[in-house]
Parts: structure tokens; C-alpha cells; sequence
């Protein structure tokens, strides 16, 4: 029961905000998951060691440049480079499990309110305008913030 009333609460309080504008109120929405999912993967995140990884991989492809005519020694650094990244994409987990439940609700409410709109603009649904625009803040943000 209060469960239900909470989410009740929620899902009007997101419905209110669809009144005073759709996109904007979805540009914002964007805007805050982005630099709080940015902001929560660079403090949980060794970004120095992600950075001398990733220089140390732009590094390894240059090398592997000159090695075309050399198959078995780019294997060598293929095998290297597949074994840095995975320290890259494994260190993207401990942030995830930050986010994930409260990106889960946040994403059904805004599934709830925005849904019965239907396109919103350039016939673009609720979804793709907050994909879209994420995409386009985690450049940004990335960016400023200096995250690797």
C-alpha cells in the first residue's frame, strides 16, 4: 500500500512537470542523469590508471600499424590490448551498480508520464530524444569534467 502510494506520488509529480514543458522537462531529465551517472563513474572509477590505459592502447595501435606485415607479433599486441581493455570495461561495473536501481525508477516514471504523448518532436518519442540528448551531454560533460 505505500509502496503504491509513493509511486503514485512520484508518477503526478513527474506528470506535473510534462505540463509546464515535454521537451524541456526530458532535456533537463537528461541533463541530471548524465552528470550524475558521469560524476558517480569518475569518483568510483581509478581514473588515472583508465587514463594511462587508454594512452597506453592509443600507443599499442600505433604499433600495430607498423606490424601489418608481421601477423603473429600482432596477435602479441592484440592479445595486450584486449587484456587492458578489459580492465577499462570491468571498472565501468562499480558505478553501474550505484546507478542502476535508481536509473530503473527514474526510467518508469518518465516511461509513465511521457508514453501517452506519443512524438514529442521531429517524430521523436520520449526515449529517443532523452537517448539522443544524453548522448550529446555525456560528450560534454566528459569533456569538462575530464573523465576517461
Amino acid at each position: 500500500m505505500a509502496f503504491e502510494n509513493i509511486t503514485a506520488s512520484a508518477i503526478t509529480f513527474v506528470e506535473g512537470l510534462v505540463t509546464w514543458s515535454a521537451l524541456w522537462t526530458l532535456i533537463i531529465a537528461s541533463f541530471l542523469l548524465t552528470l550524475i551517472s558521469t560524476l558517480v563513474y569518475k569518483y568510483t572509477t581509478d581514473q588515472k590508471r583508465i587514463k594511462e590505459i587508454k594512452d597506453e592502447m592509443k600507443a599499442m595501435q600505433k604499433e600495430m600499424k607498423d606490424l601489418k606485415s608481421d601477423p603473429k607479433e600482432m596477435m602479441e599486441k592484440q592479445k595486450e590490448m584486449m587484456h587492458k581493455n578489459l580492465f577499462v570495461m570491468k571498472s565501468a561495473y562499480k558505478p553501474l551498480l550505484y546507478t542502476f536501481i535508481p536509473f530503473l525508477i527514474i526510467f518508469f516514471l518518465l516511461k509513465e508520464a511521457y508514453q501517452p504523448l506519443g512524438k514529442i518532436i521531429f517524430g521523436l518519442t520520449w526515449f529517443w530524444i532523452y537517448f539522443i540528448t544524453s548522448i550529446v551531454f555525456s560528450i560534454i560533460i566528459r569533456k569538462v569534467f575530464k573523465v576517461y
